[in-house]
């Protein structure tokens, strides 16, 4: 039932609301993973239903989406652009004042970090220091679980391995194969409620369907945590891991050509928890992402509606009441 009163708002929402001022045409990118999806699935809502646009999502990745803007200056809307993956090539379009960045669409940014089930924090609140953990290895199960082999994070956290001197009271660090075991041995510990000690990252839909918390590493230095990414270094030091910037961007022209979607879309910002949920229950859902868009537009007008100005916001209301 839920799916079909799903598909059946998605129908209803399929072409831009009458009454809305006329936008015009308006690109948008749709990264290739759950939360970028989302995000492109309720824009591209909202600039229909509340702005009258005439929307055409672009499938992308973060190069090639930013390649396009320098050669052809479009598309108009780059979401969900992740800062510390770009290239050079955007900070020059920035300095030339093509390409504007609106505002952070993540909050606090991308997640990463070290966690435990709040069931075993709550039992032993110690444990949400990394100092917690290492003077008490058995209440975490005696393992740290860590990032498989070639990716960014098994570097840095093997380097904070080695700052923080994690084995020193018998911990034993497990590197896994696939991130789909490093998955795996989270839901199964959380469904048994047994101990699990490891990495992961946010947004994603495990995060927000088990609750965990993050254990407290230390004070983040940026320049620690950049010098900890180097697989060569000698003096790995002790930093937590800081947000990454995700960013909403438009090109100068979409900017001055649509001041209001603009205002809009610098305010579009979902809490990185929201998030979470979203693609939890899109994922209990076997959903789609503008199944989650009509889900959270239905029940969570309290964090989008500020995005909106008043005609808009007022469209958007009458169409969902």
């Amino acid at each position: 039932m839920k799916k079909l009163l799903a598909g059946a708002a998605i129908a209803a929402i399929s072409t831009p609301f009458a009454a809305a001022a006329d936008c015009g045409e308006v690109s948008i990118t749709e990264m290739n993973w759950g939360s970028a999806q989302i995000v492109t699935a309720t824009a591209a809502f909202i600039m229909e239903q509340g702005y009258g646009c005439d929307v055409a999502v672009i499938p992308s990745d973060t190069v090639p989406a930013i390649a396009s803007v320098a050669e052809n200056n479009e598309p108009d809307v780059v979401t969900e652009l992740w800062l510390n993956s770009t290239s050079d090539v955007y900070r020059r379009l920035e300095d030339e004042g093509r390409i504007v960045r609106l505002g952070a669409v993540l909050d606090p940014g991308g997640v990463e970090g070290w966690w435990i089930p709040r069931y075993l924090a709550e039992e032993h609140p110690e444990l949400t220091t990394v100092e917690g953990v290492i003077a008490n290895p058995a209440l975490v199960g005696g393992r740290f679980n860590n990032c498989p082999e070639g990716w960014g994070c098994r570097v840095v956290n093997d380097n904070l391995i080695r700052a923080l001197d994690l084995t020193s009271g018998g911990l034993e660090v497990f590197s896994h194969g696939s991130g789909e075991t490093l998955a795996t041995s989270m839901a199964a510990a959380f469904e048994r409620r047994e101990p699990w000690f490891g990495y992961y990252w946010a947004p994603t839909g495990l995060l927000g369907r088990y609750d965990m918390v993050k254990v407290r590493i230390g004070p983040i230095d940026e320049a620690v945590h950049a010098n900890n990414g180097n697989p060569q270094v000698d003096n790995p030091g002790v930093s937590d891991f800081p947000p990454a910037p995700v960013l909403t961007s438009v090109t100068a022209d979409f900017r001055e050509r649509e001041p209001a979607v603009a205002d809009m879309l610098s305010k579009m910002t979902f809490e990185v928890d929201v998030m979470n949920g979203l693609l939890a229950w899109m994922e209990q859902n076997n959903a789609t992402a503008e199944e989650a868009t009509v889900h959270f537009v239905t029940t969570m007008p309290g964090v989008w509606s500020d995005w909106l100005d008043d005609d808009a916001r007022a469209r958007l209301s009458a169409l969902i009441r």
